[in-house]
């Protein structure tokens, strides 16, 4: 599954400030399990806006890992907390099939 939220950097402030501080928890939360990654994506035309996709094996594990309080984690999301606005996109499936060009 993917959990996809946007991140808004606030004016005064860049994407490079928040994807430090996102890589830092990332490291953290990917040690979890079921984990199977994470990316941050800078929107086209507008550097302010990000999306960030984690993987999982199941809802049911990002859950678990939610549950677990991080201290080190929640200090890490403080942080960045003056300097952007995050906004929960939802939590999407895998597709079930996936059709790829054939590599002529």
């Amino acid at each position: 599954m993917k959990y996809i939220f946007q991140v808004r950097i606030k004016e005064g402030h860049t994407a490079e400030e928040y994807a430090d501080a996102w890589v830092k928890a990332s490291k953290i939360i990917q040690r979890a399990p079921g984990a199977r990654g994470t990316e941050l994506h800078r929107k086209m035309g507008d550097d302010k806006t990000l999306i960030a996709i984690a993987s999982w094996d199941s809802k049911n594990q990002r859950d678990a890992m939610e549950g677990q309080h991080n201290a080190k984690v929640a200090e890490i999301i403080r942080s960045a907390a003056p300097f952007c606005e995050i906004t929960p996109l939802g939590e999407f499936e895998d597709p079930e099939w996936v059709v790829l060009p054939p590599n002529d």
